[in-house]
């Protein structure tokens, strides 16, 4: 799995975000490792949650609530896997459908 997305699971599960939320983070472009400065921990009673506190930046920055098409972190590897193997298959195929030619040295 991409080093990149596991660290964005791990915030998915420690934070208790929806995929929407955590999509929203990637596209603002925050650091996962740093969401726990942003988080409350109800020690400080002024600061909203962390996934309201997301939300509403992702509204200033887009001007919308959510985004357009939502895809969960699982989606998106599996989509990555299957890109990734595209090249191969394809190079598999062109490789079975030529005929071989020995004496064309």
């Amino acid at each position: 799995m991409a080093k990149d997305l596991t660290i964005w699971i791990d915030a998915h599960k420690r934070y208790h975000m929806s995929d929407a939320q955590i999509q929203m983070a990637r596209e603002l472009g925050l650091n996962p490792k740093k969401l726990g400065s942003l988080a409350n921990h109800r020690q400080e009673p002024w600061k909203a949650p962390l996934p309201e506190f997301i939300e509403e930046i992702y509204f200033k920055q887009f001007g919308k609530v959510q985004p357009d098409n939502v895809r969960s972190i699982e989606t998106i590897i599996k989509d990555r896997r299957k890109k990734k193997l595209l090249p191969r298959e394809e190079k598999s195929k062109e490789m079975t459908s030529q005929p071989s030619v020995a004496g064309d040295r």
